[in-house]
């Protein structure tokens, strides 16, 4: 019993801190994707509480995706919201019947590399775009990770950080170092790391508020305006309140566009969950597993929720997860406490939330990012050799100069051709030894033998010298693909014969009709 309660205490505070992340995201990407700000709530709201409690996952935190923000954008423009919610529901009911199935076992195919180098991305994008809130600088939308921005010019990666100081406002650097030193004394002294009842994200938080009540009062000049605040819509009524809320104009299903717009959303959101998923499980440190068509079904009823009263379209989110685990998350009830949080904040509590400093909450998410993006990650991954650290690094790099999933899929590709390029040396084993005329070549096949391998046996059979003596084993083998067995008889008759090769070919199954048979070919 006292396990229990133990248990759901780090759940209570963990799910407090993905609450101070999860609220200005939710407000940022709504606004940053045309949507009322109150869409972004709704579903942060479901993504917590309903798709909390239907997911498999222990650690991962779902709400509205920074990666759907161009889509949601073009969509709302076109259609219009209602019918916008419409391709909502329908994405929703592409992803349940994607979990029914089976399609989630796509997750267990994504190299370790390529995650870890999503990961440190993101990492990366996070501190790149959190610094100008940090400095004072808001104009950018919290929570758009990736390509769009309400700049007027593309700064260009590094020009865009150089560019908001030229607006630094010095009460907000202020409360944005005190945060990052409250954050960094409560990861490294032990005295405080073991005062669990209080996390030091709320403790930064709290000293954010406290820092600017004091700056009005005695420094008016550095006091942080309301613009550079968390801005949570306020209801004056409870008619009011409901009134926030859209309901989905379902004439649009006869539109083709809005079912094109749905299997899109179905795609792109189904494919960050799952990337999400596999992320979360290798960084939670029970090293639990997650089922991912159970997730795909969550993600899909969360969907057609949040669609049916008014909410943005939501993916389990990298962001959110990461803050979750950092905070020492435990099960599944921390993601469902941050949602009941949103409730509660937008119900009883949005003056309050509205005097949080935007500079104190990017000290938090810059915290997650130097986790995420941390040195040793690097040299953990070169010391796992080039056929690793090469798609990491460029998976690092693709994702941070265009976006996830095509980011990601650069990666891939790469990985890709580091794995077949092992495959093909892997094969066989080649030896070779010197006797009287010549050498002897001995190739004793693998396993499995496929057709990628066919290109490397050819390159080894044309290799081999005149008048040498060759010995194929397939001792061990227990798969031959056709097009390498050809070659193997293609070589006997005619390449074999031409050269003078002796070749002898032992342990071939019946079935390949490769009869045991030392075929000598020389001069008469």
């Amino acid at each position: 019993m006292r396990s229990y309660f133990s248990f759901n205490r780090a759940d209570l505070l963990s799910g407090m801190v993905v609450f101070l992340v999860a609220l200005p995201l939710c407000l940022g990407i709504a606004v940053a994707s045309g949507a009322p700000p109150f869409a972004g709530i709704i579903a942060g709201i479901i993504g917590g509480v309903l798709v909390g409690a239907l997911s498999n996952s222990n650690v991962s935190v779902s709400g509205p995706a920074a990666g759907l923000i161009a889509i949601v954008l073009l969509a709302v423009s076109q259609l219009g919201y209602e019918n916008f919610l419409v391709a909502v529901m329908i994405a929703g009911a592409i992803q349940l019947t994607l979990g029914f199935a089976k399609a989630g076992g796509i997750s267990s195919y994504f190299p370790t590399s390529v995650i870890e180098g999503m990961l440190v991305a993101i990492g990366i994008i996070i501190i790149k775009k959190e610094l100008p809130h940090a400095i004072g600088y808001d104009l950018e939308n919290e929570g758009d990770f990736y390509s769009y921005q309400l700049l007027k010019e593309d700064q260009g990666f590094f020009g865009e950080i150089i560019h908001s100081f030229n607006f630094a406002h010095t009460g907000a650097i202020t409360v944005a170092i005190v945060s990052l030193a409250i954050l960094i004394a409560f990861n490294k002294i032990s005295a405080l790391k073991k005062i669990k009842a209080l996390p030091g994200a709320l403790v930064a938080v709290l000293a954010g508020i406290l820092i600017n009540a004091g700056y009005q009062m005695f420094q008016p000049s550095l006091l942080i305006a309301n613009e550079h605040l968390v801005t949570l819509p306020k209801a004056a009524s409870i008619g009011g309140f409901i009134n926030q809320f859209t309901l989905p104009n379902f004439n649009g299903l006869s539109n083709p566009q809005v079912w094109i717009t749905g299997i899109t959303i179905a795609v792109v959101a189904s494919i960050e969950t799952l990337l999400c998923l596999e992320a979360g499980d290798k960084m939670d440190a029970n090293k639990r597993y997650s089922n991912a068509n159970t997730e795909l079904k969550a993600q899909g009823i969360g969907n057609i929720v949040s669609g049916l009263i008014g909410g943005l379209p939501m993916t389990s989110v990298i962001v959110r997860t990461t803050a979750n685990i950092n905070a020492g998350a435990k099960t599944k009830f921390s993601a469902i406490f941050h949602g009941l949080l949103l409730l509660l904040s937008v119900v009883a509590i949005p003056g309050i939330l509205n005097m949080i400093p935007m500079a104190s909450l990017a000290a938090i998410l810059i915290m997650i990012g130097w986790k995420l993006a941390s040195p040793k990650v690097f040299k953990h991954m070169w010391q796992s050799g080039l056929q690793q650290f090469i798609p990491f690094i460029v998976t690092v790099i693709a994702v941070v100069f265009t976006d996830l999933l095509k980011g990601v899929g650069i990666g891939l590709v790469v990985s890709i051709f580091y794995i077949l390029k092992g495959n093909m040396k892997l094969a066989y084993r080649f030896s070779k030894e010197k006797y009287h005329a010549g050498e002897t070549v001995y190739i004793d096949l693998a396993q499995e033998v496929s057709f990628l391998n066919k290109a490397a046996i050819k390159q080894t059979l044309s290799d081999l010298p005149t008048d040498s003596k060759v010995i194929v084993d397939a001792g061990n083998t227990v798969y031959i693909d056709f097009d390498v067995l050809q070659l193997l008889r293609d070589f006997v008759e005619f390449g074999a014969k031409e050269r003078k090769i002796n070749i002898q070919l032992i342990n071939f199954k019946e079935e390949y009709n490769m009869d045991d048979a030392i075929h000598v070919h020389s001069e008469k």
